[in-house]
């Protein structure tokens, strides 16, 4: 097992969040730059509240989109995931229990480089990874069954 520099520790990593992701976080900077100038408007003391909360706001959103890494490791396909200390974890489906890893194909997801993934878990819908706007996300799916069956192959699952 190779080592690696993840936010998790340990594990291989696969995929990330792509450019797709971060579309709504522009959005919302528009929105608050349209926000902050009615804020001007009214008061100083306004603008500048309305400047902290959006900068704080929006750091978070962004720093939150790159927190999310999807990795496997010996036991299972892991999904890391949280900044703040009560929000951080891992989540993920053990190799026994994985059905199959899909991603959705469409225009867009080709187009973009974006694709949205799933990692089936065979006994209930809760337990599976589903994951939307993943760079690589094509790529992770291929590896992951790959190795799945590697394993099953090689007798490693009961």
């Amino acid at each position: 097992m190779e080592q690696d520099n993840s936010p998790a520790g340990h594990g291989v990593p696969l995929c990330h969040k792509a450019w797709t992701a971060y579309t709504s976080c522009v959005i919302l900077i528009v929105l608050m730059i349209f926000v902050l100038r009615l804020a001007f408007n009214y008061s100083e003391l306004a603008a500048a509240g309305v400047l902290g909360v959006s900068t704080l706001l929006i750091g978070y959103r962004i720093l939150l989109i790159r927190s999310v890494q999807l990795y496997y490791d010996d036991v299972g396909v892991w999904v890391y995931s949280g900044i703040l200390p009560w929000q951080r974890g891992v989540r993920g489906v053990k190799w026994r229990d994985m059905d199959e890893a899909t991603y959705v194909t469409s225009f867009w997801s080709w187009l973009l480089r974006s694709y949205t993934m799933r990692v089936g878990h065979r006994f209930t819908k809760a337990g599976e990874i589903r994951l939307t706007h993943m760079a690589r996300g094509k790529a992770a799916v291929a590896i992951l069954n790959e190795r799945h069956q590697q394993l099953i192959r090689s007798g490693r699952l009961a």
